[in-house]
């Protein structure tokens, strides 16, 4: 059976980040309008992340290189990565964590 979620409708995470569709090994979660901030603290999490940038720009640090997201890239952060992110506009993202974050 297929589920669908609705951006417009779907609920808000404990992050400010929008719950998309999820499985029980993979999920997807938007960032949409972030406001621009200071570098973030420094994390590592427990699953992979790769991530689309829709509109606004970033920085990522991993691995002590920082890297410029704009509008059309694509990032991978592997699971258990050291990494920070820096808002330098308003963004907005999709994210697919495996497995899903929590």
């Amino acid at each position: 059976m297929a589920t669908k979620i609705s951006s417009r409708t779907a609920s808000a995470g404990a992050h400010g980040e929008v719950s998309l569709a999820g499985g029980e090994t993979l999920a997807m979660r938007m960032w949409r309008d972030e406001p621009p901030t200071d570098q973030k603290p420094s994390a590592s999490r427990p699953y992979e992340t790769v991530g689309y940038v829709i509109s606004g720009r970033a920085e990522l640090t991993l691995s002590g290189e920082t890297v410029t997201l704009e509008p059309g890239d694509s990032w991978l952060v592997p699971a258990g990565a050291e990494h920070s992110y820096r808002i330098l506009e308003t963004f907005t993202a999709v994210e697919a964590t495996a497995p899903p974050a929590s």
